[in-house]
């Protein structure tokens, strides 16, 4: 692949997924795309995307393109990934929703760019231990990604050994799992409470209506300012007054929009800076600290 080749293949990433890929990546683009070169009958990963790139703007290969940014895409998770924003979810962001929310007794929860599902079900899971305070309440968990093939595969709720032990407790592995063969399917109770569909984030979540918690982990890593800007911005419009943020560790909200502000004491978790937002904490809140 010649650095022209790449140069065009990283500008049709960042129109369609926001993707920002380095000179270095070249041999990562290479890799991964000479599989999907193949299956369209492609001599090389080069061939196919002087064939995107000819054809662009014509919508005849829109199936294609969409298979060059899944595969581009790294869709790397584990349960209860970091810990720290599931200590949040359960002792900082939980209590202070239920206490602001018990007239109207409803939660809307978004897990943006859920992968494969580990982190949707992990929400899911917090949230079924603590059904006798949630009881009465009306819960939604909407789950959403860019690859069509990995929401199916979040869809099933089956996971090998090695993803099961990544991050799992042993303890909530039998509580929620059931052996199937070699792999472990998660219970039908969860997965009813996860709704997946396919949004990409460039979009903004618009047509996913309004949120009281949004998960946006470990992807604005992978943006430029600019697009960070867009989507942080976009979330804050549809995220309630009194929602809450929650960004991967290496993320920040810090020179890149001014819509945001971090909660108290708590890295990594935000609210609207014009929102009403208020952190409570559990008696449980110290496990979060100590994540």
């Amino acid at each position: 692949m010649t650095p022209e080749d790449f140069q065009k293949l990283s500008a049709l990433l960042k129109s369609q997924s926001g993707l920002v890929l380095g000179q270095d990546k070249a041999y990562l683009a290479e890799s991964r795309l000479t599989p999907v070169a193949r299956t369209w009958g492609f001599t090389d990963a080069k061939a196919l995307i002087r064939a995107l790139v000819r054809r662009e703007g014509k919508g005849a290969d829109s199936k294609l393109l969409l298979e060059v940014v899944e595969a581009m895409t790294t869709n790397e998770s584990f349960f209860f990934r970091d810990q720290r924003p599931f200590d949040q979810l359960r002792d900082v962001i939980l209590p202070s929703l239920l206490a602001s929310r018990g007239s109207n007794k409803r939660l809307r929860i978004w897990s943006a760019a859920c992968s494969s599902g580990q982190e949707p079900y992990s929400i899911a899971m917090i949230l079924n231990d603590m059904q006798h305070k949630l009881r009465d309440w009306r819960i939604e968990i909407i789950a959403t990604d860019l690859s069509r093939p990995i929401l199916h595969r979040a869809t099933e709720g089956r996971y090998t050994q090695f993803e099961v032990q990544r991050g799992l407790p042993v303890t909530l592995l039998a509580k929620y799992f059931t052996q199937d063969g070699d792999q472990w399917r998660i219970s039908d109770q969860l997965r009813r409470m996860v709704t997946f569909k396919v949004h990409n984030l460039l979009d903004g979540p618009g047509a996913l209506g309004k949120f009281d918690i949004v998960f946006c982990r470990n992807v604005l890593i992978y943006f430029d300012q600019a697009t960070k800007g867009k989507v942080l911005e976009s979330i804050a419009k549809h995220l309630a007054e009194d929602g809450f943020l929650t960004l991967g560790g290496a993320e920040t909200v810090l020179g890149v929009t001014d819509k945001f502000k971090m909660v108290d004491g708590q890295r990594g978790l935000y609210a609207r800076t014009d929102g009403t937002a208020t952190a409570l904490k559990s008696p449980s809140v110290g496990r979060a600290g100590a994540a």
